[in-house]
């Protein structure tokens, strides 16, 4: 009987082998599949903001009037303002250094204190005056962002004989925003 069970267990025994494998490697299978899991969802927002300041900038060439001979002298500089897009602003110049200077009665100031007058326009023909009052004698404009240049014209008048010498002033341009 014993001979009997174990030719019986060895033709029987890996069929179920098999079987026992294929049902393993069938769980195995479905463990590895992805699995959709259920789950729920709560949106919400998430507000972003942020303050744009007006700025604005300005940078100023020279204006070299070069050497006066008594002879009428003009001559042009360039200030480039820069402001962020739709600020509205005013460029004024400042009466400069020498004593007793006004916006309208500019002057170089040379050796011994001796003074050479000289204008600041805001138009090519010389007769807009240049001066710090805003809306009066300001040049307005509204950025965009981008440089915005805007010229200076100066002119020494004739016949002004004073001393030899180099003969200088100091301009500020401010920019009103």
């Amino acid at each position: 009987m014993t001979k009997l069970l174990n030719a019986h267990l060895a033709r029987v025994a890996p069929d179920r082998i098999r079987a026992g494998l294929v049902v393993c490697a069938g769980f195995a299978a479905a463990l590895a599949m992805p699995h959709q899991a259920i789950a729920a969802t709560t949106p919400s927002t998430m507000d972003v903001t942020t303050t744009v300041q007006a700025t604005c900038l300005n940078t100023v060439t020279p204006l070299a009037f070069g050497v006066y001979t008594g002879a009428l002298s003009q001559i042009t500089a360039t200030i480039t303002v820069t402001c962020t897009n739709t600020t509205p602003y005013a460029v004024g110049l400042s009466a400069g250094l020498a004593p007793s200077a006004t916006v309208t009665t500019r002057a170089l100031t040379g050796p011994a204190s001796a003074l050479l007058n000289y204008t600041l326009t805001s138009d090519a023909g010389y007769s807009v005056n240049w001066g710090v009052t805003s809306g009066t004698d300001t040049v307005a404009g509204t950025g965009n962002g981008a440089g915005q240049a805007i010229t200076v014209y100066g002119q020494e008048a004739a016949g002004q004989y004073v001393a030899p010498g180099t003969y200088t002033d100091t301009i500020t341009a401010t920019v009103t925003y």
